[in-house]
């Protein structure tokens, strides 16, 4: 929380009593207009307006209102007003520290769960599908190999590679996200967070996992998909295999991306490159399994970065193979 803004540990104004501007502002407030001065014999120095003239202003820490913005009560005021309306909780100074805190607790929670291959698919899945079948086996093939699995905690696909995972005696993370309408963490989730913001969440799903598993899903699963399709392509992530399940259902978006997207140039041959398509379950987690185990080549200098696997993070870009930070060039 900055000093200008309203917090229960902050005093605006004992911040404002240190500054040389606040000192300033707080002088020439209370200044009494001199006479000779107005009548000309001292005239003011250049680029400065008469107090007299100068409009209303306060200083707030950093911030300085003017006219109609300033504010007649003071932080402390606020603060101690318990009669006075609450809505300071839901402004944006107050949300910074809230998604600040959910990616506290998600890198807490989530630091030293080892290797993990985030799997996605639809909440509507039912439990007769065969891709919840597929899931399923998917989550348990992951467990088997020594992999955590992640999920978005919900039903359907979520719950299947969870289950899988759990009952194959491997770890089962679920990330949820807070909807208007409730899904509840599923019952095979062994570690679950909880999320107000989207972005935190994602960004969970990409740091903690070795690769993505796709199976048939709506909004939620594009968006994950095109985000890691976007990371991988503008590497910002490295070694980073991604695979979708069900050739029916995904071979109509692979038909538009080849011949509409790559035929105007708006990706290039390669780009398509980074999907593995396929109608096995134990062949994706194969796939997975030995592309997040690749050394990773630098693109700088040809060096091999490291490799992924239960232990490590596949030299994921700002790390080294083992999980630790890349100094600086």
């Amino acid at each position: 929380m900055w000093p200008d803004q309203d917090d229960p540990f902050t005093s605006a104004s004992s911040v404002s009593s240190t500054s040389p501007v606040s000192a300033a502002s707080s002088a020439s407030s209370v200044r009494t207009p001199d006479k000779s001065a107005s009548a000309g014999t001292e005239p003011a120095a250049a680029g400065t307006e008469p107090a007299a003239r100068r409009p209303p202003e306060k200083q707030r820490g950093r911030v300085v209102t003017r006219r109609t913005q300033v504010e007649t009560s003071t932080t402390d005021q606020r603060l101690l007003d318990t009669r006075g309306p609450s809505d300071w909780v839901h402004t944006d100074p107050w949300r910074v520290l809230r998604i600040q805190s959910e990616f506290v607790e998600g890198f807490g929670m989530l630091a030293e769960l080892g290797a993990a291959i985030s799997v996605f698919g639809s909440a509507r899945t039912r439990v007769e599908d065969p891709m919840y079948a597929m899931a399923e086996r998917v989550g348990r093939g992951l467990a088997e190999a020594g992999y955590a699995v992640i999920t978005g905690g919900g039903p359907g696909v979520m719950e299947a590679a969870n289950k899988g995972a759990s009952q194959a005696g491997g770890v089962s993370v679920g990330l949820g996200i807070e909807l208007p309408f409730e899904q509840g963490m599923n019952p095979w989730v062994d570690v679950g967070i909880n999320f107000r913001y989207f972005f935190v969440r994602k960004t969970m799903f990409v740091k903690y996992a070795q690769g993505f598993v796709v199976l048939p899903g709506g909004f939620g699963t594009f968006d994950e998909l095109f985000e890691a399709l976007t990371l991988i392509q503008t590497r910002k992530v490295t070694s980073f295999p991604l695979v979708l399940i069900g050739t029916s259902y995904w071979s109509g978006l692979l038909a538009w991306l080849r011949d509409t997207v790559l035929a105007d140039g708006k990706i290039k041959p390669a780009d398509l490159e980074m999907l593995h398509l396929t109608d096995d379950a134990d062949e994706a987690v194969e796939f997975v399994v030995q592309a997040s185990r690749r050394p990773v080549v630098d693109a700088g200098n040809g060096s091999a970065a490291g490799e992924a696997g239960p232990g490590g993070n596949g030299g994921r870009a700002g790390n080294d193979g083992n999980g630790g930070p890349v100094p600086p060039d």
